[in-house]
């Protein structure tokens, strides 16, 4: 009868709307907010604009397993670390980049030194049947996308900063990147004379594990093995210090209170998939609905059949009948 089918499809207007809401559900990293109070092991601080968390800035998570020493059995750890895009755009967006990419995922530190940087980023620095065998361009390796040098005075080589590493030329950062195992301010551009290194994050979560891989023995460190690796750079590590995967977790949440809970990068990030997405929901509902209205103020109540209708709302929405 006309008076179900009409009811049939007030019910998928409502449901397509509804619908919109449980799509829509804000499942995008930039849409979970990670409440800094839960931060526990964290870098030294200095007194740095580094030291404070950045509403709305974005979060990742580094996956790692290694063995710290000669003695010791494997460790699973994890590294948390803010990037600050208000400080370093490019180099943020290149991280971020990279990281969604899954370039990162089952790589190793190829360089660690204990006292200044851990390093990574090598896409090729992956073991190939057994450790350390691995690809002959380790350590070299990149994408070929490189990065111009971004400086700026709010970032250093605060304990705990992530920065890029790069060739003699200031703008041939590409992939790789390091962890400053302690505070590294000789790579600072004031302190160089060759523009320095730039760094674009800091260590929120997980420093112990840091400060541990950069410990681990090495190729050539006395405490090490006396087997050497053919394949090895300055400061390989003898066991393997494996990034199982590298992702993208969230944003920093504001403090409570502030009114800006749900503002930052993270908003700026999704809000015109959002728009995009209600947008077209919106369209379908009213389609829908129009074309119910279309039908009554064309032929009144009630309809005679259910073809009648069909042909109603097809119209409205332009579908061949």
């Amino acid at each position: 009868m006309a008076g179900s089918r009409i009811a049939i499809l007030l019910a998928l207007l409502l449901l397509s709307m509804s619908g919109a809401v449980a799509q829509n559900d804000n499942t995008h990293w930039s849409n979970n907010q990670i409440d800094p109070s839960t931060w526990e092991d964290g870098p030294e601080l200095e007194g740095s604009p580094m030291d404070i968390p950045q509403p709305g800035d974005p979060v990742l998570i580094i996956q790692v397993v290694y063995r710290p020493g000669h003695l010791f059995a494997e460790v699973e750890g994890e590294i948390h670390i803010e990037l600050f895009p208000e400080w370093a755009p490019k180099t943020t967006a290149n991280m971020i980049m990279h990281v969604e990419s899954g370039i990162y995922d089952g790589i190793f530190f190829h360089r660690v030194i204990d006292d200044f940087v851990t390093q990574a980023g090598d896409p090729t620095c992956q073991t190939i049947v057994a450790y350390p065998a691995t690809s002959p361009e380790c350590g070299s390796g990149g994408d070929g996308h490189t990065l111009e040098l971004e400086h700026n005075p709010n970032l250093s080589h605060v304990d705990g900063a992530i920065g890029m590493a790069r060739s003699q030329d200031p703008d041939s950062a590409d992939t790789q990147w390091y962890i400053a195992e302690t505070e590294a301010h000789n790579l600072d551009p004031e302190n160089r004379d060759d523009e320095g290194y730039a760094t674009f994050g800091v260590v929120r979560q997980g420093m112990s594990h840091v400060r541990a891989i950069a410990m681990v023995p090495t190729t050539d460190d006395p405490s090490g093995s006396t087997i050497q690796n053919p394949a090895s750079s300055a400061g390989r590590p003898l066991y393997e210090v494996h990034i199982s995967n590298i992702d993208m977790i969230g944003v920093v949440a504001s403090p409570p209170g502030s009114g800006d809970e749900d503002g930052g990068f993270g908003v700026l990030f999704s809000s015109v998939g959002n728009v995009l997405f209600w947008v077209v929901m919106w369209l379908w509902s009213f389609a829908l609905l129009g074309g119910i209205v279309w039908a009554i103020r064309e032929d009144g109540l009630p309809f005679y059949n259910d073809k009648e209708i069909e042909s109603a709302v097809d119209a409205m929405l332009d579908l061949d009948t």
